[in-house]
């Protein structure tokens, strides 16, 4: 199952029984129609970042509109300092599992980011208030959901430097985007964020069970965008009758957790899948500072440099339908653009000691190798959040119980 990592954190009741988070990665749990409260105190020029992935047993029963929702709330009071969450909203996500098959992860993400001009209520520094809420319809599992939440900051550019304009459209990213060809090179997804497998542009082949989610991660810099396809193999089917219809589906993240979206309609990332060839295909914009100002949902997340998240997920129903139920997929993989070397205007090409273009059939832009990915790491320059939780020691939980683990 999925591998947690993070400090045990109970949420409070009420925004006066908030616990109060810190930089870092916390782990804590939800029931159906519950809503979760955390306090934070933010200053008036970082912006801040908060993710939760739910993690349900997987296939157990959910509606296709069952909410995941994340909230972030300036606290009510004149000075910021009243006992309840009243004051404005700074952010807001709702997350769907869009459809009935079975729960898979669930994760919705929400920032405060300063305004240019930084004359809003939500710019003033002082206490806020994060929350977290289920709503489940009728008929939903009804048990308990782990939570894995990571809150984290990004702080300003230095006084002085311009960045770079906003970057709001796919480009040569788009649907018909030229991805990678040639043989595929093996590789396993791990269970999620925190074991998520490291690959580099080119083509993996994986295999995936009904109900399962794999998870991988690629870098992409300033002014890159990730671009990849996933393709559901052929499989022999059960036998013959009435076809039974599953789906496949593939979902990109942000360094800081945030579900990058569909695009508009520009990707297709959920795929029928009835035993034939199927493909899915996900996204991102280039990676820009100002893309944080942009209003478009698939754009303003993709304001941060470093470690990108592909997950791949198969349908509860495919077990009905193929005879091998662990069905194969291959991943066409690129990471598009020249790689500045910061988010300011006119920023140079940066060029890494004795990297290649990786301009060939299976070409490796920024030498990583394929393998399970480490537990930690932090994406995007200035972005504390993700590595303040692999201090010297952090709480990792399995499918089986909690570990203490101390890391290097």
């Amino acid at each position: 199952g999925y591998r947690f990592a993070g400090r045990p954190v109970t949420g409070g009741d009420a925004a006066g029984a908030a616990p109060v988070l810190r930089s870092g990665q916390y782990l804590d749990s939800i029931g159906p129609g519950e809503t979760r409260y955390y306090a934070a105190d933010l200053d008036a020029v970082s912006t801040v970042n908060f993710a939760a992935t739910a993690v349900p047993q997987p296939g157990a029963a959910v509606d296709r509109f069952d909410v995941l929702r994340t909230r972030i709330v300036a606290v009510g009071g004149p000075n910021g300092d009243g006992p309840n969450a009243d004051g404005p909203s700074c952010g807001r996500d709702d997350e769907r599992f869009r459809q009935s098959e079975g729960a898979v992860p669930l994760t919705s993400a929400v920032a405060r980011v300063p305004s240019e001009k930084g004359n809003r209520r939500c710019d003033e520094a002082g206490r806020y208030v994060l929350t977290v809420e289920r709503e489940s319809k009728k008929g939903s599992d009804a048990a308990r959901w782990p939570l894995e939440m990571v809150y984290g900051t990004e702080a300003p550019l230095a006084d002085g430097v311009v960045p770079a304009q906003a970057a709001p459209e796919f480009g040569p990213g788009g649907r018909d985007a030229a991805l990678p060809t040639g043989t595929p090179r093996e590789v396993r997804g791990g269970t999620g964020f925190n074991d998520a497998a490291r690959i580099a542009p080119g083509v993996w082949k994986d295999r995936v069970l009904p109900s399962q989610t794999l998870w991988y991660k690629i870098p992409a810099g300033w002014g890159q965008q990730v671009r990849y396809d996933v393709e559901f193999a052929n499989e022999p089917t059960v036998g013959p009758g009435v076809r039974t219809y599953s789906y496949g589906s593939t979902e990109l993240f942000t360094p800081a957790r945030f579900p990058v979206g569909a695009g508009g309609g520009e990707h297709r990332p959920n795929t029928p899948y009835d035993g034939r060839p199927a493909v899915a295909g996900a996204g991102s914009v280039p990676v820009a500072w100002t893309n944080r100002y942009e209003s478009r949902p698939t754009v303003r997340p993709v304001h941060a440099e470093g470690d990108f998240y592909l997950a791949v997920t198969l349908g509860a129903r495919a077990a009905e339908i193929a005879e091998n139920p662990r069905i194969g997929v291959v991943l066409r993989v690129a990471v598009l653009g020249d790689e500045l070397a910061g988010p300011e205007h006119g920023a140079q090409v940066l060029v890494r000691e004795g990297e290649g273009k990786g301009e060939g059939t299976n070409g490796d832009k920024r030498s990583n190798a394929a393998g399970a990915g480490d537990s930690g790491g932090a994406g995007g320059a200035g972005w504390t959040g993700i590595a303040a939780a692999a201090g010297s020691g952090a709480l990792v939980v399995a499918a089986g119980g909690f570990l203490l683990v101390r890391r290097r």
